[in-house]
């Protein structure tokens, strides 16, 4: 009778199954923060939001956008950059932040802040009005700071054929830009311009009378460009009063930092008939224009995802400095060329 011989006995130390598991080829590594949803800082900055903003945001105001927003509202008193600084670095190391949207007061000077924290924390900031929106022609390298602002070039002096006239500016942050873009935008146009002067002068209060009246007293043109704060334009227009440089047949244009509120009365050395140039985004509501930042951000964050199934950390170091790293670069992209396909008419 023959008896069954039993299969020789395994040498190997490892079970069947776990060998099993060596030989399956391995699984693609996924990030291990994984987010369904962005968090989104709408900041308020300056005194007259504490009583316009009642109450605080909630994802329930963006649930037709194309990712699952959660708003985080803050109130900011002061426009100083020490404390500004301080809010929006507090607010991404409690928060982890996928973008900020900006909101503040006209006359406020915040651009160049902005565009540093973006620069330095890779963080996608959209300035939707005020001081935030005044456009900074060239931005830091790294920067993802939009600006829903108006374009420099409004062609105001070429609609109604003034082509002689003169530039005044303060020695306000970005004067130099603003002159380097008037004259390139004038010696490469079709149109025949004469621009007659060019004064970059000190007009803060405590600047030397006498000295800005000489210089004031040297312009021959009756077309006047001023590039300035709004309290420097009180005071250039005080000094250009006692000159008689305010009246009849006297042309005086500003951007919109100096004209200042347009929903308030003109200070009482302002002209009549001063021109300010500034963009549609004040015939909106409050509550339209922060839609129309988030919107951009949350664009932003579904193109990225479309592309890789997921959307990155959030931003919560303010001290360490952007890291450079593929997922920023690509988040970026989303947001600055997807999405402005789609928001472009905004920056009219």
């Amino acid at each position: 009778m023959a008896i069954p011989r039993r299969p020789p006995p395994s040498h190997s130390p490892w079970p069947p199954v776990f060998l099993l598991v060596l030989l399956l080829p391995p699984l693609q590594a996924r990030p291990l923060l994984v987010h369904s949803s962005i968090n989104v800082a709408v900041v308020f900055s300056g005194s007259s939001y504490q009583s316009e903003v009642r109450g605080r945001l909630s994802g329930e105001n963006f649930v037709d956008l194309p990712v699952v927003v959660s708003p985080v509202t803050v109130l900011v008193n002061d426009t100083n950059p020490r404390d500004l600084l301080t809010h929006l670095c507090d607010t991404m190391a409690t928060e982890k932040l996928h973008g900020v949207v900006f909101e503040d007061d006209v006359g406020s000077e915040v651009a160049q802040i902005l565009d540093f924290l973006s620069t330095q924390t890779a963080l996608p900031i959209v300035g939707i009005s005020g001081g935030s929106a005044v456009v900074i022609p060239y931005k830091a390298e790294g920067s993802s700071f939009l600006q829903m602002g108006a374009s420099l070039e409004q062609q105001v002096l070429e609609e109604y054929d003034w082509a002689e006239f003169a530039v005044i500016t303060s020695l306000m942050p970005g004067y130099d830009t603003f002159v380097d873009l008037v004259q390139s935008y004038t010696d490469t146009s079709y149109f025949l311009w004469n621009l007659q002067d060019i004064m970059s002068l000190e007009m803060s209060v405590g600047a030397n009378d006498l000295k800005t009246k000489r210089i004031l007293q040297q312009l021959d043109s009756q077309v006047l460009l001023a590039y300035c704060s709004h309290e420097e334009a009180q005071y250039l227009f005080r000094l250009a009063g006692e000159l008689g440089l305010l009246g009849p047949g006297y042309i005086w244009i500003l951007p919109s930092l100096a004209v200042g509120n347009p929903n308030s009365p003109p200070p009482a050395t302002f002209p009549v008939g001063v021109i300010g140039v500034i963009t549609d985004q004040w015939r909106k509501s409050l509550r339209q224009r922060v839609r129309e930042g988030v919107a951009i951000v949350a664009k932003g964050a579904e193109s990225f995802k479309k592309v890789y199934g997921f959307i990155p950390e959030g931003h919560g170091d303010c001290s360490k400095p952007a890291k450079q790293s593929e997922n920023n670069t690509l988040f970026r992209w989303g947001m600055f060329n997807s999405s402005l396909l789609h928001f472009f008419f905004l920056t009219a």
